[in-house]
């Protein structure tokens, strides 16, 4: 079931663990609540290589141009340039001897655009593609109408059973959308499968061992009898996901009597009473980012980190990853919590090196207890050669998201779940006890001016000049070049002589 492709790049190329996200839209976390999987706008890839990959880098580029082919993206944009190597940041999800963050290599392509292209590529490596199962439902135009897509590739070494004698590879792909449909449903948040995706599901894939729709039915303010989902489920799943206590409907694809009355299941959910818009409750760890100053020269990045736990502070890894044509002054970075200063406990700070590597920065900053924390550091803006502008300048360059990584502690107790029995996405990230979960969080990516030549010039120069080459030129080389003769006018043969004695007699104007 392992798809030829990826198996192939795996083993060739001494790949340890590969995550590959691409996102369009940038989830937000105030409206939308805590994500299962975030990922940042554009295309995410790091890569952990194995032990024995002399030339890392060499691989890393091979790497990015095959992938680069087989999902029909751009990673093969990705260079030294927009490459960096945390220390801290990415550890390995799965089986691990050591960590020696040498072998990772890390990058966002903040402007690569997600379409259909890389949909189909994606699709095809599941077992059944899109034919049966859950893949029926994904449908490209109705997918790409929403406020959030993505679509994501995690590789890892996995244990084979209890006792881990053998290892199995484990390829998870995971697909995140948002959908409005409270404006799409004519201000109604009543939902159903084929509302969604113009499309209900059929039946599972044959090659699946495990095939489930769980809808997330937890009662909001203790109200318990706001909502139906139909057709009723055949069990109630209930699991505490990223220190929330939730409730799951669960639908078994693999359930004979689930397709017994009709050959579909469209799922509803039905709200009993008129809902407002409210919003979700705000996570523990959240963030944002934004790019301040006036002028074409200098300005300042500055990140806003909450920790809105009532009574609990905890640490969390901030990554920042900036190009080197914004110049980083690394003594002006300022942490501030409450008003005074925060110091970090660890930081890392790899200067970036023109046209060469970008800026890194990763510090471990700790939150106090219901706290905002401010990060800022100015910069400078350089100024390119005039080829290296994209073909749009003036619509500004983009400055990948910053990575927060935190074990956040939970408000309420947790306990060991069993992962085979748990939802999906508690899996990639497992709680190692019940008072704190994983979160990896990205702010949004910047959009920065630099200086910009006026391009205008130059068009018209090359207007002008085609143009007096193609007038003035082209008249004198003709003038120079062609040669006249005068052609005396024939006098006719032999017929039309006749004709015009024939013609004089009768009074006719000769030929």
């Amino acid at each position: 079931l392992f798809p030829k492709a990826l198996g192939q790049l795996v083993a060739a190329l001494g790949v340890r663990e590969l995550h590959l996200a691409l996102t369009q839209g940038f989830w937000r976390t105030q409206a939308w609540g805590q994500p299962p999987l975030q990922a940042p706008a554009g295309a995410e890839l790091w890569v952990w290589f194995q032990p024995t990959v002399t030339d890392v880098d060499k691989a890393w580029k091979e790497l990015s141009n095959i992938l680069s082919g087989i999902f029909c993206a751009s990673l093969n944009f990705i260079d030294s340039t927009n490459t960096v190597t945390p220390t801290a940041s990415f550890k390995p999800l799965g089986l691990a001897n050591g960590t020696d963050h040498h072998l990772l290599r890390y990058a966002v392509l903040p402007r690569e655009v997600v379409c259909t292209e890389n949909l189909t590529p994606w699709k095809k490596l599941l077992p059944c593609g899109s034919k049966a199962g859950l893949a029926v439902l994904l449908k490209a135009e109705r997918l790409f109408h929403s406020s959030y897509h993505s679509q994501a590739v995690h590789i890892r070494p996995v244990c084979r059973d209890a006792s881990c004698l053998a290892v199995s590879w484990e390829l998870r792909q995971t697909l995140t959308v948002v959908f409005d449909t409270f404006s799409s449903g004519q201000g109604k948040k009543d939902w159903s499968l084929f509302k969604m995706f113009s499309r209900t599901l059929t039946d599972a894939c044959p090659l699946a061992s495990q095939s489930k729709v769980y809808v997330d039915i937890s009662p909001k303010n203790k109200e318990k009898e706001l909502l139906e989902v139909t057709p009723p489920p055949a069990s109630i799943h209930e699991a505490i996901v990223q220190g929330d206590k939730r409730t799951y409907a669960v639908y078994d694809l693999l359930s004979p009597s689930l397709f017994n009355t009709s050959r579909s299941l469209n799922v509803q959910l039905k709200w009993k009473r008129p809902q407002d818009s409210s919003e979700l409750p705000i996570p523990v760890l959240h963030a944002q980012r934004y790019v301040s100053g006036y002028g074409l020269q200098t300005g300042e990045i500055s990140t806003l980190i909450y920790n809105t736990h009532p009574y609990r502070a905890f640490p969390v890894i901030l990554l920042e990853t900036v190009p080197w044509y914004l110049r980083l002054y690394v003594h002006t970075l300022t942490i501030v919590t409450k008003g005074k200063e925060n110091k970090p406990s660890y930081i890392h700070y790899q200067p970036a090196q023109d046209r060469r590597r970008p800026h890194l920065l990763e510090m471990l900053i700790q939150l106090p207890a219901s706290s905002v924390t401010k990060v800022t550091i100015q910069f400078e803006r350089a100024l390119l050669k005039w080829t290296e502008y994209p073909p749009d300048p003036n619509h500004g360059f983009y400055v990948s998201s910053s990575v927060l990584s935190a074990l956040v502690p939970s408000v309420i107790a947790m306990k060991d779940v069993d992962v085979e029995h748990s939802p999906l996405f508690t899996s990639l990230f497992p709680s190692s006890d019940g008072s704190s979960y994983f979160v990896r969080l990205y702010t949004e990516p910047l959009l920065v001016n630099l200086p910009t030549p006026d391009f205008s010039m130059p068009y018209n120069v090359i207007c002008l000049t085609c143009t007096v080459v193609a007038v003035c030129y082209g008249s004198f080389y003709n003038l120079l070049t062609r040669t006249f003769h005068v052609e005396e006018p024939s006098r006719g043969g032999l017929a039309k002589r006749l004709a015009n004695i024939i013609r004089k007699f009768r009074g006719v104007p000769p030929l």
